[in-house]
């Protein structure tokens, strides 16, 4: 049986169905086209063509421009809490990845949070000074990035 093997290759260098097909897939994933017909007849491949190499065509998200950073926050179990600490991350230009709360305890619950930092438009000193200003965050940290 022979092994896979896998390359990264710019886009540009590939044959067109190729980021055709990884772009339909995209659509597929985000909801701009409901079904593969649909996403294939928006970018100009045929069905078949999507079938054959749809498992094959994966894009290659490029950390090396941005940071993901895992953030820890210790809120208030009050309505808006976890409300305005997420908007600052949003203001911010952080893009959030994933959010884990605890059930809330003693009238307070642990946040933690892993966002992509690269395209922030403020400084990240900015962004903790921030959290550790914003009502109902009782304490903040950053766990790894």
């Amino acid at each position: 049986m022979d092994k896979k093997q896998y390359y990264i290759v710019s886009g540009d260098a590939l044959p067109e169905v190729f980021v055709k097909v990884a772009e339909a897939k995209r659509m597929l994933q985000v909801g701009e086209a409901r079904t593969v017909g649909d996403a294939a007849r928006q970018v100009g491949i045929s069905r078949s063509a999507f079938y054959k190499y749809k498992d094959s065509v994966q894009p290659f998200q490029n950390m090396r421009t941005g940071h993901i950073i895992t953030f820890y926050a210790l809120l208030k179990d009050n309505p808006g809490v976890l409300s305005d600490y997420l908007a600052i991350f949003a203001e911010s230009g952080a893009n959030i990845l994933t959010i884990n709360q605890t059930i809330p305890t003693n009238g307070c619950a642990g946040v933690t949070v892993s966002a992509e930092t690269g395209e922030m438009t403020v400084s990240m000193d900015a962004m903790v000074s921030r959290f550790n200003g914003a009502a109902g965050v009782l304490k903040f940290e950053i766990l790894a990035g």
